[in-house]
């Protein structure tokens, strides 16, 4: 706690700013382990050259006290937190400029912006994406935990599946899987059946397995506050040609960008690679995404994997690798692995297989 917060104060001052104000949410995890319940209720953490202050509502401050060991604001529901600003404003002062949280609510946004008038307010990750794109030796470890649920999740969706299985029904086995393998939180688990998987983000839906149709498994879970998340692809009897052919298109695609991962590669080379075994194909116009993104305590977070991006990688980089094809009305097919950058190249994550499962 006391090292990552001396560099948010680092970052804060090489961004020219005074004041950090985080929000419940994984910003604030980073810092302190410990995230309050997030609603309605204004609730900050403020960070500057000296001092940091924690703002919480008095429901739950009785909670924080144990984990957040940093002069405390509270207010009650009857006050509302006006008061509780007041005294934020006579501690730290105006401002010139303030980092806000980037998932900040807009009203909780709004309140500050009126406790601190005169203030420039820039985007919360200035300050801590550069702290959290590059992961210690026990992140990563929380993140292998992570995949080792998502690992037995994907297997126990595969043999629940069986005609007229609707998508609901594999999702509620995802969930109970990554639960009964350790898991603490099950952010997502999409399931997408038959054309279905041909929306890269599909809401699961009621529609039901038939026979000769595709079946995507994408899912994360969240052990010790780190994210997992996987995709995988099963076919319900006999795969026919065009299905094969475009799913060995994307598995290919998927070796092409782990092939270019290795410390000082610019990001965007693992985009490019993978984005041209799927052009030079004819389907260039069906990869809709990039290629992937970071992940830690958010499943979506820094670096983002895109043929725009000049930064090179880095040892303790992890982020995913799942190119994709897409055909409206037909079939999808992404492959996704999570990876981490060593010194010798990608280390991945999972330990499933790519292959076509055949069911």
């Amino acid at each position: 706690m006391v090292s990552r917060i001396e560099q948010a104060r680092r970052r804060l001052e090489a961004e020219g700013a005074r004041v950090l104000a985080l929000p419940p949410g994984d910003d604030l995890f980073y810092l302190l382990a410990y995230t309050p319940h997030p609603d309605e209720r204004p609730c900050y953490l403020f960070l500057t050259p000296e001092e940091v202050l924690f703002l919480v509502p008095e429901l739950n401050a009785a909670e924080a006290a144990a984990h957040v060991p940093f002069p405390t604001i509270t207010y009650t529901d009857a006050e509302g937190p006006g008061g509780a600003l007041r005294e934020v404003h006579r501690r730290l002062g105006p401002p010139p400029v303030v980092v806000v949280g980037d998932t900040m609510r807009a009203d909780a946004l709004l309140l500050l912006q009126e406790l601190w008038p005169q203030a420039r307010f820039i985007p919360g990750a200035r300050v801590m994406a550069p702290l959290r794109t590059v992961k210690s030796a026990e992140e990563i470890a929380a993140l292998q935990r992570a995949a080792v649920t998502a690992d037995a999740a994907v297997e126990a969706v595969f043999a629940a599946v069986r005609p007229g299985v609707r998508e609901a029904d594999l999702k509620r086995v995802a969930e109970d899987a990554l639960y009964a393998a350790g898991a603490q939180e099950v952010p997502f688990a999409t399931i997408g059946v038959g054309a279905n998987s041909a929306f890269p983000h599909h809401t699961t839906s009621a529609a039901v397995a038939k026979a000769g149709e595709p079946i995507l498994v994408d899912l994360g879970s969240r052990v010790d506050g780190y994210m997992s998340d996987i995709t995988r692809m099963a076919f319900l009897g006999s795969p026919p040609a065009r299905y094969l052919e475009i799913h060995a298109l994307v598995e290919e695609a998927v070796c092409a960008a782990l092939e270019t991962i290795r410390p000082g590669v610019p990001i965007r080379e693992v985009d490019l690679a993978a984005r041209q075994v799927i052009e030079r194909a004819g389907y260039g116009g069906r990869f809709t995404h990039r290629t992937g993104h970071g992940i830690g305590i958010s499943v979506h977070e820094a670096p983002s994997i895109t043929h725009t991006n000049e930064r090179p990688l880095e040892v303790g980089m992890t982020f995913s690798v799942e190119p994709g094809i897409y055909l409206p009305g037909e079939f999808g097919v992404r492959l996704e692995e999570i990876v981490v950058v060593t010194a010798q190249g990608p280390q991945i994550l999972s330990r499933l297989p790519r292959d076509l499962r055949v069911l």
